[in-house]
């Protein structure tokens, strides 16, 4: 090969480089524009569960100020099933572009990559954290005939009567689930599990006396407002702001008991950064709003606001407290 033909090879190399280099600033910049004027058109929020449901009232309260103050319109689609893993897998799959978000308890994120044999994405990789909304706060009730009035006096019952009471939950591996099988397994107790679909249901039959405790958010709350269930423990590590005399679990003598999950809103993997840090700087605006902070306190919520690697860290804390008991309770789901 003469000297020619190697400097002709090496020019076309150059000029192939540089047109890859220009097509690449070009594409950086166009990411760039993109985000300087987005949003350009409406916003898709999937929510991954049924209308009504904690995650829909989130979700609804934080979006219609959210699209006033962006000049967007910001539009719900419900897409529950199998546990939010339909919607969640929807988001993962769309286009990077910040046009489809999740929004979804964090339980999704952190409890089903332990839970499921076989899932057809990786919460905690194909999709990005933008923004939290409020943490999940869960409730130890249990029904009138329980003769008991604190933890200490719960447990006590509990274990003079081993494996005679039942709990209920959303169902196998939902996190009422998990925060009972967590219970149980720090207090040294045993009783039945009764999984239903949904937590509605579950507490029917607690008020009807066909289970005796559960731990629930916000769908118990009426019901202990009109003294026809208990309310003895907050399961997260905070106390509530709907009941500030009610003691957390840590603080009756189960220490670092927290069940609690994060809502919060997510966009797909490789989302640009750009995009996700003007989501972010705007649930965060919308989470400052007292209509919206008090919708989320009304269904036993605390809200929260936070940077994405905020968001992010809490979401691995609460991966590695929710995989622990699934390891331990050998909890599966097919």
């Amino acid at each position: 090969m003469n000297g020619d033909l190697l400097d002709a090879i090496a020019r076309r190399e150059l000029l192939r480089r540089a047109g890859l280099g220009a097509l690449a600033l070009a594409a950086g910049s166009s990411a760039l524009a993109q985000a300087g004027d987005y949003p350009r058109r409406p916003i898709r929020v999937v929510v991954n569960n049924a209308a009504g449901g904690g995650v829909d009232v989130v979700a609804r309260a934080i979006t219609q100020p959210m699209s006033e103050a962006i000049g967007q319109p910001v539009v719900i689609d419900n897409r529950g099933g199998a546990g939010g893993l339909i919607g969640g897998e929807a988001v993962a799959k769309a286009d990077a572009d910040g046009y489809t978000l999740l929004a979804t308890a964090g339980s999704m994120v952190v409890i089903a990559p332990h839970l499921y044999r076989k899932i057809a994405f990786d919460p905690m990789k194909d999709l990005v954290p933008v923004a939290p909304a409020g943490r999940a706060t869960l409730f130890l009730v249990v029904r009138q005939g329980i003769p008991v009035q604190n933890v200490d006096q719960f447990i006590r019952h509990l274990k003079a009567n081993a494996g005679k009471l039942s709990y209920g939950s959303a169902g196998n591996g939902s996190s009422l689930h998990l925060a009972g099988e967590m219970f149980k397994q720090q207090a040294g107790v045993d009783a039945v599990h009764v999984p239903y679909k949904g937590a509605a249901p579950a507490i029917q039959d607690l008020l009807g006396g066909q289970l005796d405790f559960m731990f629930d958010s916000g769908t118990a709350l009426e019901h202990v407002r009109s003294g026809r269930l208990r309310l003895l423990a907050v399961a997260n590590m905070a106390r509530s702001s709907l009941f500030p005399d009610v003691p957390t679990l840590d603080q009756s003598g189960l220490k670092g008991f927290d069940a609690g999950s994060t809502y919060g809103f997510f966009a797909p993997a490789n989302t640009p950064a750009e995009v996700v840090n003007r989501l972010n700087t705007e649930i965060n605006r919308t989470m400052s709003l007292k209509p919206v902070r008090d919708r989320l306190m009304a269904i036993g919520a605390e809200p929260t606001q936070g940077t994405p690697q905020q968001f992010a860290a809490v979401l691995r804390e609460d991966s590695r407290r929710f995989g622990e008991i699934v390891r331990e309770r050998k909890i599966t789901i097919e």
